[in-house]
């Protein structure tokens, strides 16, 4: 990987205080997110990992401090892949509508979706191996099936990073490696990823720099030195 030195930052957080009605659940939060970084985001329940990612998205102000995207990166850098619930995992609709469904908030008033965006929707149907079911029923498809077309959907809306909410929650270990390959292989195309996980081992393998929330603050550092940390030794043994 290239030094951060001469990365571009995407987010910064700077002395930023997160949480809701003005109670912060997570203090004094100073990091940044380069182009190109793979940060994963561990902590307990209740730490605090729901309200960082709805403020990356600029879907909670911060109580404090700043929480800013590059303005030279414009609109549009920042895509999302949610937590899956039962309603999405059985929505009557085909994948190239959910795909193309990433593309919204740029159509502002247009009723149809135009060539290009066709185009980039089934280009990234074929980079995630998924090309031959854009005709399918989003409904009918595998766990891990559905979780790739809703990672092609991530890409129409976003250029530049990919926020993911836990995305290997209920899929098989074949279905979870396969997401995590796609995963890598955007990130080594220049993708920045920030990814919340309970799944440590491959944490710890794909990540370059750690973001471990706790009640008692918050790590943030390679993954070396997120190992050889005290937070570490005892979230790690549990």
């Amino acid at each position: 990987m290239d030094n951060d030195i001469e990365k571009k930052w995407l987010i910064s957080c700077r002395d930023a205080g997160l949480g809701y009605e003005n109670k912060a659940v997570l203090e004094h939060l100073n990091i940044e997110i380069l182009e190109g970084q793979y940060i994963c985001v561990i902590g307990e329940n209740g730490s605090g990992k729901s309200t960082l990612i709805k403020s990356l998205l600029g879907l909670l102000k911060p109580v404090s401090g700043t929480v800013q995207i590059n303005r030279q990166v414009g609109k549009g850098a920042v895509g999302y892949l949610p937590q899956q619930t039962q309603i999405q995992r059985n929505f009557p609709v085909s994948v190239m509508e959910v795909v193309l469904s990433g593309f919204l908030n740029d159509m502002r008033f247009r009723p149809f979706y135009n060539k290009k965006e066709k185009q980039e929707a089934k280009r990234h149907l074929e980079h995630l191996g998924i090309a031959d079911l854009a005709a399918e029923c989003y409904g009918e498809l595998s766990g891990g099936q559905q979780q790739r077309v809703l990672l092609a959907r991530a890409l129409c809306a976003a250029d530049k990073i990919l926020v993911l909410d836990e995305p290997v929650t209920g899929l098989d270990p074949v279905a979870a490696n396969t997401l995590y390959e796609s995963m890598e292989l955007l990130h080594q195309e220049g993708m920045a990823i920030v990814m919340v996980t309970h799944d440590m081992g491959n944490a710890l393998k794909y990540a370059d720099k750690i973001l471990h929330i706790s009640d008692e603050g918050y790590f943030f550092g390679t993954v070396e030195e997120y190992k050889k940390s005290e937070l570490a030794q005892i979230f790690l043994l549990k």
